[in-house]
């Protein structure tokens, strides 16, 4: 019997905001263990919460970039547990009436080439609601500590549908996701600080089958790629005891990248288990048509919808596309670069290539680079002008990324301007075809590519300043 697999993810993200959901208090990372902390986040009597519009600001953008709908009325509930990460013995968070409703996320499945478009698909979504984030256990050998300097940070929770059905889109969905939220200035999503969590609910059911079958919770997958790979395990797991005769059990189940293994860690809890109530110290809010107004004039271009358009203004092919798209910062870059100099695909190819080889290898990020839009667009503008090579320029990038320096200014001073010296030329290319007799015998009898050891003489010759057109020309009528 054949299975397919049906996946929901639950992604937690926190909010980058100057402080915390239901106080003043500091959000960070990094800090000493309990300082991020007052009588709200240690739920000391008495001690009220106060809602942080900057996190509601950040919730209603992510709904808006995502499609949405932004509930005009939502409110506030506890979430009732007992574990020593959560002083108050409950969560607040949003459960019946939570701001944003339905929306999806486009993705992108590998394509059949590395360097081709994949399929795209819209992953729907059930909703996304505010919390605050929980308190952090630290395990050692003989005691656990809790450190209460994460409790109360804003947490978004996003729930997609039950539609993913394979290991690659819930990592596609993951991506993408990541770098909408990334560009739209909502969080930083670093996993290893814990910005960006995710849960994933996998079952599986006969092909051709329509109803659910019974979920497993998996846990603790800390990178996007551990998310990938747990899925996997957890389908294979499944398959193995279904056809083995056993039943699938509804549970929560840790996952360890490292090994590759899973262990059950609890009984899968339901939602009256936590016996959601109303916070009576919350009123609800309402969302009016000028705050989403106000809101929606400031979201960014898409990714997707950036990447379409770059294919259709400026003619990129996907493989650069692909490569300046994801980082925002990057995409602005290229599209100043183009703007300057007016040949967008010299400029994506510079950046694409030059300028993030140059930055991967010096361990740089974009905005500490010396090399500016500017410069990029100064040196196509030598290069299409014919001022200098294609090869003369690569050293002209490698040394304006180290010192920041025009490109004009590096050539003039290094004299590396293609020759117009039309005697040198006739020169260095009748040396060339005297030292390479059988190369220019073959190209009478008709061999093109013979003639690029004679072409290749010349420019050695003329230290590379030689204008390969002309070379090329000469050449040819010197062979005759």
């Amino acid at each position: 019997m054949k299975y397919e697999a049906v996946i929901g993810l639950e992604v937690h993200v926190q909010l980058r905001t100057r402080s915390k959901m239901f106080t003043r208090v500091a959000a960070g990372y990094g800090q000493p263990e309990n300082t991020l902390t007052d009588p709200v986040v240690l739920a000391l009597p008495g001690a009220l919460p106060v809602l942080n519009k900057e996190a509601l600001d950040k919730i209603i953008k992510t709904g808006l970039m995502l499609g949405c709908t932004i509930a005009p009325v939502c409110k506030w509930d506890r979430k009732n547990y007992f574990y020593p990460d959560s002083p108050k013995n409950y969560q607040i968070s949003q459960y019946d009436q939570p701001i944003c409703i339905g929306g999806s996320v486009e993705i992108e499945l590998p394509g059949p080439a590395r360097n081709l478009m994949g399929e795209h698909k819209h992953i729907p979504l059930t909703r996304i609601h505010l919390e605050e984030d929980v308190g952090k256990l630290n395990h050692g050998a003989v005691e656990s500590l809790v450190d209460y300097n994460r409790a109360g940070t804003p947490l978004m929770e996003i729930v997609t549908d039950p539609a993913m059905h394979n290991a690659d889109e819930a990592f596609a969905f993951l991506t993408a996701l990541k770098t909408i939220v990334i560009q739209g200035g909502i969080s930083d999503c670093d996993m290893e600080k814990g910005q960006l969590r995710c849960d994933a609910n996998i079952s599986i059911r006969p092909v051709g089958e329509t109803r659910l079958g019974t979920k497993v919770e998996l846990k603790n997958l800390n990178s996007i790629s551990y998310v990938r790979d747990g899925i996997a395990h957890e389908i294979r797991r499944q398959i193995a005891v279904t056809e083995s005769g056993g039943v699938i059990v509804q549970e929560t189940r840790d996952y360890d990248g490292e090994a590759g293994t899973s262990q059950s860690l609890r009984s899968k809890e339901m939602a009256h288990d936590y016996r959601y109530f109303p916070d009576p110290d919350l009123m609800p809010v309402k969302v009016d048509e000028e705050w989403k107004a106000r809101i929606k004039a400031t979201l960014p271009e898409r990714p997707f919808e950036r990447q379409r358009r770059f294919f259709e203004s400026y003619q990129l092919p996907y493989t650069i596309t692909s490569v300046l798209v994801p980082e925002r910062e990057l995409g602005d870059f290229f599209e100043e670069t183009a703007r300057l100099c007016g040949k967008p695909q010299a400029a994506g190819n510079w950046i694409a290539n030059d300028l993030l080889r140059e930055l991967s290898a010096a361990h740089l990020p974009l905005a500490e680079s010396k090399i500016r839009p500017a410069q990029v667009a100064g040196l196509v503008t030598l290069v299409e002008t014919g001022v200098i090579s294609n090869n003369i320029a690569k050293e002209v990038f490698v040394a304006m990324f180290q010192s920041g320096e025009m490109p004009g200014v590096i050539v003039e001073r290094q004299g590396l301007k293609q020759s117009t010296d039309t005697g040198a030329l006739e020169k260095w290319v009748a040396d060339a075809i005297a030292a390479n007799p059988k190369a220019a015998a073959a190209f009478k009898a008709g061999n093109e590519k013979s003639l690029n050891a004679i072409k290749g003489a010349v420019m050695k010759a003329s230290q590379g300043k030689a204008n390969p057109k002309l070379v090329d020309e000469v050449v040819r009528r010197q062979i005759g």
